[in-house]
């Protein structure tokens, strides 16, 4: 049987934040970061609130959110009595902010879990439509994915305006970790016609609209289509699964603190090399559906690599692991460890090519 599952009310466009006027609570426990608290964007929010409505705010969030950050929030919003949490922010907010309703509905088994609501101010995750949350055990130097349904978003509010203030470089790499979730997502063992089309809408825009929106941070219309773009990609992984992409870079992240979107885009690449025989064909129709003139699948699969390459250095991301701020020697000590952690990751399982761990040591040398 195959499925496709959507849960998430998305609004999105001119007039999207009118949606907070209905929400169905009376506390709101808003979740954020330092940076994002003075924007003024969390008084954008709590302006679009019933009148009625009280407000916790925690803005502790870290990048790569702790468990230790987790649990300090989670002690915060049972104590508050909220029955609504809004996450405003990045992957890591909206990350925090579903792992603190999961251990909360974790530790109160009785309590009725809260209504989820996210406003993403980066267009990169996806997180805000998925069932997914990351946090970090950095005791360990280990990430660790959480997966379940209760942590699907009830909300997502997809606004441009919060964009705005990205800085190129942010802008490049969540563009990048677009990318890669509707790429993995298109050629995961998992994939079906409903996250091919997602997934293939979410390709066309990052290859039109990236590239704007990183020459010029003001291009609304490149904001609004990326962020678009970003819910896409995330509607169709949530379906799919991801891929041994997303499996390196959560073991980069955790031991060498690479950010999560530069992970991705500096090993797709390596990736859609090592993912080449068992996923030509759909590296074909990615290639023809860019416009990429191709006369058979392995001709495709290297016409698409050499563009992500290309895409990757017009936004000025390396393209080899060595390029970043990593020691050779620690890197290559590491791959063992790395190799464990990419076999167990929950990725690795929808990615076409079931690896042994002699593959992906093979991987980890060329991403190199």
């Amino acid at each position: 049987m195959t499925h496709f599952h959507v849960k998430t009310k998305v609004c999105y466009g001119e007039g999207a934040l009118e949606s907070l006027r209905q929400l169905p609570g009376k506390h709101v426990f808003i979740v954020t970061d330092s940076f994002i608290a003075k924007t003024g964007f969390v008084e954008v929010i709590k302006s679009h609130l019933e009148a009625g409505v009280s407000c916790t705010i925690f803005d502790k969030v870290e990048a790569d959110p702790s468990l230790e950050t987790i649990t300090l929030a989670a002690h915060l919003f049972m104590k508050s009595g909220a029955d609504i949490i809004i996450a405003i922010g990045g992957g890591s907010s909206i990350d925090a902010a579903k792992a603190i309703a999961y251990f909360s509905n974790q530790a109160d088994l009785f309590r009725q879990p809260p209504y989820l609501v996210m406003v993403p101010t980066t267009s990169g995750t996806g997180s805000e439509v998925t069932s997914i949350a990351v946090v970090t055990d950095k005791v360990n130097n280990i990430k660790i994915p959480l997966q379940d349904d209760s942590l699907i978003p009830d909300l997502a509010i997809l606004d441009a305006q919060f964009t705005r203030t990205m800085p190129g470089s942010i802008t490049a790499a969540t563009g990048m970790d677009v990318l890669t979730h509707a790429v993995e997502a298109y050629i995961s063992s998992q994939a079906n016609i409903f996250t091919s089309i997602y997934a293939e809408n979410a390709i066309k825009i990052v290859f039109k609209y990236l590239p704007r929106a990183y020459a010029n941070g003001d291009d609304m219309e490149a904001r609004e289509q990326l962020l678009l773009a970003s819910c896409m990609a995330g509607i169709a992984f949530n379906n799919s699964g991801l891929g041994i992409t997303h499996s390196v870079a959560h073991s980069l992240g955790g031991i060498f603190h690479v950010p999560h979107g530069v992970a991705n885009a500096v090993l797709l690449p390596s990736t859609i090399e090592f993912n080449r025989v068992d996923a030509s064909l759909q590296y074909q129709k990615i290639a023809q559906f860019l416009g990429f003139p191709t006369s058979s699948a392995d001709e495709g699969t290297t016409l698409f690599a050499e563009a992500v390459r290309q895409l990757n250095t017009s936004l000025d991301i390396p393209c080899k692991v060595s390029e970043l701020k990593i020691e050779e020697e620690k890197y290559l000590s590491s791959m063992p460890v790395m190799a464990s952690n990419i076999l167990q990751d929950i990725c690795t399982t929808t990615n076409p090519i079931k690896p042994s761990y002699e593959d992906v040591i093979r991987l980890l040398q060329k991403a190199w």
